[in-house]
């Protein structure tokens, strides 16, 4: 059986998936990295629908089309920022996984891609952060069908690299 968990190293704006990822700040409203990156391909009307929303908690996720992107939506997550590791960053990072794949079966998604969440400027151990997000990816997976497919996008080599290394150790779902 072909596995429902790939990894590849590239742009996730350029993913003509059902939803994209998208490692968003508080107010939804584009910042750095992955976030600015994804507000600049999908043109103004993200902003626009973002200011809609009332910011988001993290851990939590909410959804909005995907506009002059090829996916078809965008699942904003809020991830933890590293203080640590004492104030509850791994629960918290889980979550940001968890909700994002609620969000895609309630909205009908069966493909969604994911970045590296929290591992840029929120300094999230990036092996830590690999681990966490292939295994809460995993259980979900064995327990709903819906999502077909789950890629993670790493924009660097080092989070390629982290992420093969974790997804050989465990297996594919």
């Amino acid at each position: 059986m072909e596995s429902r968990i790939e990894l590849i190293r590239g742009d996730i704006t350029k993913l003509e998936f059902d939803a994209i990822v998208n490692a968003a700040n508080k107010s939804l409203l584009g910042g750095g990295g992955v976030d600015g990156a994804i507000h600049r391909a999908a043109g103004h009307q993200l902003l626009e629908e973002c200011r809609t929303l009332n910011g988001c908690e993290t851990g939590e996720a909410k959804i909005t089309m995907g506009y002059q992107l090829p996916a078809r939506h965008v699942i904003h997550t809020v991830g933890p920022v590293w203080r640590g590791g004492n104030n509850r960053e791994d629960e918290l990072l889980a979550s940001c996984y968890t909700s994002s794949l609620e969000v895609a079966v309630n909205n009908q998604c069966k493909t969604i891609a994911f970045p590296n969440i929290s591992t840029g400027i929120y300094g999230f151990p990036k092996e830590r952060a690999a681990m966490i997000a292939i295994n809460t990816t995993k259980e979900f997976l064995a327990k709903s069908k819906t999502i077909i497919k789950v890629i993670f996008v790493c924009f660097d080599e080092e989070n390629y690299n982290l992420y093969k290394n974790r997804l050989n150790e465990v297996g594919k779902a």
